[in-house]
């Protein structure tokens, strides 16, 4: 039976626990993560499952948790690092990504912004070419919260298979992660790799 690597995350902010579990899951079949925060909790069960491992979870007395990642036979782990490119051609074979980083659109009057990106937000939903996914950081995260004016919007767009990957950092900060609507906590590690792999990044 193979030796479980261990991997102490607590601690430690967003991305370090996905960026040390994806490491350990790449040399060893049996790694034990230890997180204390439900974000790393998330994101590291998220990358388990992405990376073909059976994720078991144990809650500790002491608040911690205790994520089992076991890989699973004939899983395939991938090994990309992320690799800032320069070139501004877009990767013809990458995604579709739309950044709102932002409640708001452009700078200037908020109250005009507000409604600039209600408009792009619905008009998003109503083009034939959606994109694969959309990314919000920063105030964009509040868009995706009960009582945003657009959550219509962004459940239309989930349920025409839009993945939503809202920052689990910036949810915290604003305390509202209780009160996400649409979407998927996040983190930075995925972020930077959705970003990195687009094929056209759209930033309004």
């Amino acid at each position: 039976m193979s030796k479980t690597k261990i991997v102490n995350a607590r601690g430690l902010s967003c991305p370090q626990p996905v960026i040390l579990a994806k490491q350990a899951i790449e040399t060893n079949e049996q790694v034990k993560v230890i997180v204390d925060n439900e974000t790393a909790l998330e994101n590291v069960k998220r990358l388990g499952t992405k990376q073909g491992c059976d994720v078991q979870v144990e809650k500790k007395n002491d608040g911690t948790y205790e994520i089992n990642l076991t890989r699973k036979a004939g899983a395939i782990v991938t090994k990309e690092e992320f690799v800032p490119s320069c070139d501004a051609t877009p990767a013809a074979s990458g995604p579709f990504v739309i950044v709102i980083s932002a409640d708001t659109m452009g700078r200037g009057n908020d109250e005009l912004g507000n409604v600039l990106i209600r408009a792009f937000l619905h008009t998003v939903c109503q083009q034939k070419e959606k994109p694969a996914v959309m990314i919000f950081y920063n105030t964009g995260v509040k868009l995706t919260v009960q009582g945003s004016e657009v959550l219509e919007d962004l459940k239309q767009l989930e349920s025409e298979g839009v993945q939503l990957l809202v920052c689990g950092t910036c949810l915290n900060y604003f305390e509202i992660k209780d009160k996400i609507a649409a979407g998927t906590v996040s983190n930075m590690y995925d972020i930077v790799e959705t970003m990195s792999r687009a094929g056209r990044l759209l930033v309004p």
